[in-house]
């Protein structure tokens, strides 16, 4: 008789629950899962009962015998698990509303994974992460983390280098790249070769018909509504920039190449206290109403505001991979070990991989445009930083990150951000 698998999801009251929810209902045939057990914190447990009852009911109208466990104690929810899914968020959104605040007070980009912003949640993030490794090395130990938590690509690179856990990296964000590849050749006949970090990550080659025709399709590409997510401002590209680069990039590349742009309208949204974090915050709010409608069981269309779009495409499809051996190409945060020949092997960066019962297996790429490969020397660099200095506590470590961030205003603004950001999150940071 085939085992019947164990899901452990942490951060399980998230309003993202019904989206991997759904997503498993989906591939119900190919994956026999036992249990999903929603694990949270005491701060969370309101919204963890009021998802869970929705996971609870979508999995009835499916006529599926899934246990959907609710818990607060995480070993409990760990003990067996074949796979473990973390959508966590330390501080919960108030933590975010102010990682955006900080640096937009003092004239500089407020965005949750990058810059200031990104920093801070990796700071309180990171270690929580590590913990949460020390008991699946304990409890589960074959287990698959599927991490979804940001900045997704520095907790990868925090778990793979100081863990013994497997880990592998997602992102929703390449999958909308891929849908608006879609959109433009009208084909869903195509191999999408990414390259680069998460949040900073190109389609370096769109092979189609024997061809690759990245360069052929990036004007169409640029103004493609389905290009742009939610969460990120539509300003327009710079199409020259563009067509040198020779490379689609993500939508967060607008924060770097559109910056002043960018900057512009994020200042007007903080004065009119509507930050993207604030506006999350409402949506949220929406959601976990309609999620407390006893009638309502299935994944409601507003969830699409959260900016989560194909988050459950791509984890339960990762999952799936894994588990079935599919061999399916997805794009993935992974080591380094020698793609991005400018940085080294046990960089976690964001590429397009095979994904089979042994992992995710990068494809090799050729070597990136010199401009792309400065930017992800200096990206990179200051992840390392920011790693280190969320493990040993280490303000010189933040500050020089931030020193180097091209989102920061290096000298005393960084040091004041830096200061701001540990003094507003001395909850969660322990040892600073």
């Amino acid at each position: 008789m085939e085992k019947r698998l164990k899901i452990a999801t942490i951060g399980g009251g998230s309003s993202y629950t019904p989206e991997i929810i759904e997503g498993f209902i989906k591939r119900a045939h190919e994956l026999p899962i036992k249990e999903i057990a929603l694990v949270d914190i005491e701060d969370g447990k309101e919204k963890l009962e009021i998802v869970g009852n929705l996971a609870k009911r979508m999995v009835a109208a499916a006529g599926l015998d899934w246990k959907i466990t609710l818990t607060l104690d995480r070993r409990e929810a760990l003990k067996g698990a074949n796979f473990v899914t973390t959508q966590l968020r330390v501080g919960l959104l108030d933590a975010r509303i102010k990682d955006e605040r900080i640096p937009l007070s003092l004239g500089m980009m407020g965005q949750e994974t990058n810059g200031v912003g990104g920093m801070a949640k990796a700071l309180r993030t990171i270690p929580v992460i590590l913990d949460i490794c020390k008991d699946i090395e304990e409890l589960c130990p074959e287990a698959w983390l599927i991490n979804f938590t940001n900045p997704s690509g520095m907790v990868t690179e925090a778990v793979l280098n100081n863990t013994k856990v497997k880990c592998i990296g997602l992102c929703n964000v390449p999958v909308g790249m891929i849908k608006a590849v879609e959109e433009v050749l009208g084909s869903d006949d195509f191999v999408f070769h990414a390259v680069g970090l998460n949040h900073y990550v190109w389609g370096k080659h769109i092979y189609f018909k024997g061809r690759d025709v990245v360069k052929d399709i990036l004007p169409k590409l640029m103004s493609s509504e389905k290009f742009n997510p939610k969460n990120i401002d539509a300003t327009p590209w710079i199409p020259e920039q563009i067509r040198e680069i020779g490379m689609m990039p993500c939508p967060y590349h607008k924060y770097y190449y559109m910056r002043g742009d960018m900057l512009k309208k994020q200042l007007k949204d903080y004065e009119g206290n509507k930050t993207r974090a604030e506006f999350v915050k409402g949506v949220e709010d929406r959601l976990f109403e309609l999620y407390k409608n006893e009638s309502l069981k299935e994944k409601p269309k507003e969830l699409e505001n959260r900016g989560g779009a194909y988050y459950s495409e791509a984890a339960c499809e990762l999952i799936s991979s894994i588990y079935n051996n599919k061999k399916s190409l997805m794009v993935v945060n992974v080591l380094n070990n020698g793609i991005i020949k400018t940085i080294s092997d046990d960089s976690v960066i964001e590429t397009t991989a095979y994904i089979t019962s042994s992992g995710a297996i990068p494809l090799s790429s050729s070597q990136l445009p010199l401009s792309a490969q400065g930017e992800i020397a200096l990206l990179k660099t200051f992840e390392k930083l920011v790693i280190d200095a969320a493990i040993n506590c280490d303000y010189g470590k933040a500050l020089q990150a931030l020193t180097i961030n091209p989102l920061v205003n290096s000298g005393t603004l960084a040091k004041q951000a830096l200061d701001m950001v540990i003094e507003q999150n001395k909850k969660y940071l322990k040892g600073w």
